[in-house]
């Protein structure tokens, strides 16, 4: 493990990516671009954190905007439910006083898991805490050369950090797996293609399609219901809409816009008042 830890590092502290979030410790600014990467690409983030912080600079800041609010500055971002999850983290770190510092305080949050716990205890309090997303998850698998259960990779992830390390080491690894360790990877750019078991072979499925905390194939999004209750969250991103007007801006049938509707009324993302939907419970 020293030999690999060493390997990364010196590949990738002279290469580290210029992201605007590696410059705050703050854990608020910290939670904020852990839950916009989630499913959103590194280029739209980077324009997008900085406005979201000047909206709601603080837990409480966004606390104390009503939720459309919130859901209005998140438009654009997809997945609203992670909007709705942040403003609710908010209220929390009011309700407790503090921003949780451990993990087990941090997975008290809404809509924290142990991915973005552990992220903001190394990204924010720089705690010793190894983070796997699916980057990480990436490498590990194709190292062991086979598929690896959610807790195997964790166990290597811990195995492997340097202690004292945790922040330079977590964003090396994350980059490895941007740049070089990608699904299609460039085996020959690659400090670890000695020690990996895997190396692209031809010959040898990749181990880490299957394997935990590795993104598969999304789901085709043009007809889905996916773009279905986006179209409706666009349009009351605009202002109230009329109940009666909803399958249409969908683009579905009756029976399929009232499962949908129920379904946002459910996440509290949306509500309806006097014949009409509003953003926000």
């Amino acid at each position: 493990m020293t030999a690999l830890t060493g390997a990364v590092l010196a590949w990738g502290v002279p290469r580290l990516r210029d992201l605007p979030w590696r410059h705050t410790r703050d854990p608020w600014e910290v939670l904020v671009s852990e839950v916009m990467l989630q499913q959103t690409q590194v280029a739209r983030v980077r324009d997008r954190w900085p406005r979201f912080l000047a909206r709601f600079p603080t837990p409480a800041a966004c606390a104390a905007a009503p939720l459309a609010d919130v859901l209005r500055e998140w438009h654009g971002l997809g997945y609203p439910r992670r909007a709705r999850n942040l403003h609710a983290a908010a209220a929390e770190v009011v309700h407790l006083g503090r921003f949780p510092d451990d993990l087990d305080g941090l997975l008290t949050l809404p809509g924290v898991g142990p991915y973005t716990a552990r992220a903001v205890l190394a990204f924010a309090f720089e705690r010793d805490a190894a983070v796997v997303d699916t980057n990480i998850a990436r490498i590990y698998a194709r190292l062991a050369g086979r598929r690896l259960t959610g807790r195997e990779v964790q166990q290597h992830a811990d195995a492997a950090l340097p202690v004292g390390d945790a922040w330079v080491w977590n964003q090396c690894l994350m980059d490895l797996g941007a740049v070089v360790c990608r699904p299609v990877p460039s085996c020959g750019d690659c400090p670890l293609a000695d020690r990996c078991a895997w190396r692209g072979s031809a010959d040898v499925a990749d181990p880490a399609l299957g394997s935990a905390g590795v993104s598969g194939r999304q789901a085709r999004f043009e007809g889905s219901d996916r773009q279905a209750r986006g179209r409706l969250m666009a349009a009351l991103v605009e202002g109230s809409l009329p109940l009666a007007a909803a399958a249409e801006v969908m683009g579905r049938d009756a029976l399929a816009a009232a499962r949908l509707l129920d379904g946002l009324v459910a996440d509290g993302l949306i509500a309806e008042r006097a014949g009409h939907l509003v953003l926000g419970a």
